[in-house]
């Protein structure tokens, strides 16, 4: 294909990697039950289409996940995939399962409100820091990388307007207690350009560099692409999306789908920002899997893309 036309911008950086949610925070909110086999076939397609890091499974108790409950039998389908694969883990029993069966990268989820955070693992926000402690130890003793996802950086459904400082502190907490990076969710979708480079200018006064961030757009309001490039014009340089759209949380009913990593590698592509990835083996594995789920796609470029092949 010889679209999008590449025309650079200045100030941006010349290479995206691109963190893919799909198999994990894109399927968690499936009411039906993916097949494990056709979770590892998404993985290796995934993989296959140029995607780096591909972030499996979870290691949550199976009452609260139900889609996610086959993580052991998941794990050993995809070992041999040419990719980083991280698993998200929230105790430390979750740990050592994961550990357990191979897994050498780990993410924990926290939050930056006290309302998030009583929904979401019904403990304080200081309770859950306190809770990760050990299992971020325990994973970098164990040579494991770690990942901190830091839920409600922009707004919360219940507490409003979240301060900037407040999303800092939970951060520089996450990266004192020894995780490697930040993701900086936008949960419920309602950041906005300016927002996005406030909060990250503020990090950076407050020691955090952009080596250390990545952002986690919702697209609710129609904002994710454009707080992306954002992000990107700031110096950042890890974009978390869901293969297809796929994707909300299943604990802030007013969030919907991930930003689209079709729409990202559209756009970066054009801006001619290297991913590797081949959009045109993205688009298909996305269309692949929305007949598993029965039901199209959500990416408007992925709809563009399969209308114009059929």
């Amino acid at each position: 294909m010889t679209l999008p036309m590449t025309v650079p911008a200045p100030g941006l950086p010349a290479r995206v990697r691109i963190h893919e949610v799909g198999p994990r925070d894109g399927l968690q909110n499936e009411k039906a039950l993916v097949p494990v086999a056709i979770k590892a076939e998404f993985i290796r397609r995934l993989a296959e289409a140029g995607l780096t890091t591909i972030e499996a499974t979870s290691f949550v108790h199976p009452q609260w996940v139900p889609q996610l409950a086959d993580a052991e039998q998941l794990m050993p389908l995809i070992d041999d995939v040419a990719a980083r694969l991280p698993v998200l883990v929230p105790n430390e029993r979750g740990l050592d399962r994961a550990l357990a069966l191979g897994a050498r990268e780990i993410a924990v989820f926290a939050s930056a409100t006290e309302s998030f955070a009583k929904a979401n693992l019904n403990r304080t926000v200081d309770g859950a820091l306190e809770m990760f402690e050990p299992v971020v130890a325990k994973a970098k003793d164990a040579g494991a990388a770690v990942r901190g996802y830091l839920s409600m950086c922009f707004g919360d459904p219940w507490e409003g307007q979240v301060p900037i400082s407040q999303t800092v502190s939970v951060s520089r907490r996450l990266l004192d207690m020894g995780c490697d990076e930040i993701s900086l969710g936008d949960t419920i979708g309602v950041a906005t350009p300016g927002h996005v480079r406030e909060l990250l200018a503020t990090l950076n006064e407050a020691g955090v560099t952009n080596d250390r961030l990545a952002v986690h757009f919702h697209d609710t309001y129609g904002q994710a692409l454009a707080n992306t490039l954002a992000a990107l014009q700031h110096g950042v340089t890890t974009v978390d999306a869901s293969a297809g759209g796929l994707g909300g949380c299943p604990y802030a009913k007013s969030a919907t789908g991930n930003l689209a990593t079709e729409d990202l590698v559209w756009m970066l592509d054009g801006l001619g920002i290297e991913t590797g990835v081949d959009i045109g083996r993205l688009t298909a594995t996305s269309v692949w899997m929305a007949r598993h789920l029965g039901r199209p796609s959500p990416s408007r470029t992925v709809r563009a893309l399969s209308q114009k092949e059929t």
